[in-house]
C-alpha cells in the first residue's frame, strides 16, 4: 500500500512541507500497526541508500565526486548543516530498535500524527487507512523557560 507523507522540507527558505510516497506492507487497522509499518518501510529506505552509497555494484565505479549545487548549499546551510544527504558510517539501522523507539516517542507525545487535518491519538486506535489520505507526522519540539 502507497501512503502519501507530508514532510518539512529541511533547510528549505520558506519552511515547505512536501509530500511524499511511503510503500508499506500490508494494510494497518490500528495506529500501532500504521506506525510500526511506516518505521519498517523507512528502516528498509535507509539501509538500502546506505549500502548503495558504501557498495557498488560489480564493474560499476563508486560514487567518488558527489556534489551540490549553490542553492542546495544555501538551502542546507540555512538549516545548520551542509552534507550530502548520506551516512558516512557503516551502522545499519535496527528495524526492533526503530520501532520500539517510534512506538515509545509517541507514547511520550513527542510527536503526533494528523490524518487529513485530524490527529490521531491512541495507539490502540481503530483506524481505516486508505492510499487517498495525506498522513502527517509532526515532531513537537520541546520549549523550555522559566515559570514566574
Amino acid at each position: 500500500m502507497k501512503l502519501r507523507v507530508q514532510v518539512k522540507q529541511l533547510g528549505k527558505r520558506k519552511n515547505s512541507v512536501g509530500e511524499i510516497i511511503c510503500e508499506i506492507q500490508g494494510n494497518p487497522t490500528t495506529v500501532r500497526e500504521l506506525i510500526l509499518a511506516v518505521v519498517a518501510s523507512q528502516v528498509e529506505e535507509y539501509n538500502q541508500r546506505l549500502e548503495a552509497c558504501l557498495y557498488a555494484e560489480e564493474g560499476e565505479l563508486p560514487k567518488l565526486l558527489p556534489y551540490l549545487t549553490r542553492e542546495e548549499i544555501a538551502d542546507k546551510a540555512e538549516s545548520g548543516k551542509v552534507s550530502f544527504g548520506f551516512s558516512y558510517g557503516e551502522k545499519k539501522a535496527n528495524l526492533q530498535e526503530a520501532q520500539k523507539n517510534a512506538i515509545q516517542s509517541f507514547v511520550d507525545g513527542i510527536y503526533r500524527i494528523f490524518v487529513d487535518g485530524e490527529p490521531w491519538e491512541e495507539l490502540e486506535e481503530t483506524v481505516q487507512v486508505t492510499e487517498e489520505q495525506v498522513f502527517t507526522f509532526v515532531r513537537l519540539a520541546m520549549l523550555t523557560g522559566r515559570m514566574w
